[in-house]
């Protein structure tokens, strides 16, 4: 499979997710079976970004369109307040913090790397800081994903730092084969405990942690296709993917609250 193939995959697993999340009494193996996108996608873009000539626009269209999916969701989350369904997507960030991860992990200069990771910890606050201990903040922007996308903080992204580690780790790995599947089937195993053992039940920001459904362990099914990967990038359909994310999440978020309704 190409990557473009893999792409394609990723794509109608997320559609069948996103079905799942907004559309009401939508059976629960939709949810099951949208496990499966996000390591598809993290797969892609790791090897996009190895493959990539030009490192830092690569890094910087996908930041750029993290922030844009930031806005959406914080202007529709504004308009539609009164339904009390909101929408926290933004896998473009997610994508931006692991490739950016392994861009400062490849430099020279190790300070680099070592400036990022204090950079989590100052971002993290200001990010609790405006979103909440700030009271002249307005309501529009008491949100801690957006400032997690503005700041590039993984703590305030969709999967959390646990998707980031998955995304480093599936570079680390992606030549030996051996490792890779069980790399990838400890950490599937280590995500399913942690969310037994604390998932939602940390409450408030230590939720952020695992922010995972209990079936996020069906992730695991993503491995056989990204074994019969072949190394070759196929059509591209670069835009496609960044044009196609926002539009299918406010289409189906627009029909969710129409049929609550």
């Amino acid at each position: 499979m190409t990557t473009t193939t893999l792409k394609l995959l990723a794509l109608v697993f997320m559609l069948i997710d996103h079905i799942g999340q907004f559309i009401p009494e939508t059976p629960i193996w939709f949810r099951w079976i949208g496990r499966i996108s996000a390591p598809l996608f993290i797969f892609c873009v790791i090897w996009g970004f190895s493959y990539t000539s030009n490192k830092r626009k690569y890094l910087t269209r996908m930041y750029l369109f993290g922030v844009g999916m930031a806005i959406i969701n914080l202007v529709i989350n504004y308009v539609f307040r009164y339904t009390y369904v909101s929408i926290t997507n933004n896998i473009f960030t997610t994508l931006f913090l692991i490739g950016f991860t392994i861009f400062l992990m490849n430099q020279k200069e190790k300070k680099y790397l070592l400036g990022f990771i204090i950079w989590q910890f100052i971002s993290t606050f200001l990010c609790l800081m405006i979103a909440e201990l700030i009271p002249s903040v307005p309501y529009i922007l008491q949100s801690h994903m957006f400032y997690g996308s503005l700041f590039g903080n993984i703590m305030f992204t969709e999967g959390g730092p646990l998707f980031v580690m998955l995304g480093v780790l599936f570079y680390v790995m992606r030549n030996n084969k051996k490792a890779f599947i069980i790399c990838f089937s400890i950490f599937t195993i280590i995500c399913y405990f942690l969310v037994r053992r604390y998932g939602y039940h940390m409450g408030g920001f230590f939720s952020y942690f695992v922010p995972f459904a209990d079936y996020q362990w069906l992730m695991i099914a993503a491995l056989p296709f990204m074994l019969l990967y072949n190394g070759k990038k196929g059509l591209g359909l670069k835009y496609f993917f960044y044009i196609f994310y926002p539009l299918h999440i406010v289409i189906l978020y627009l029909i969710g609250i129409s049929l609550r309704q």
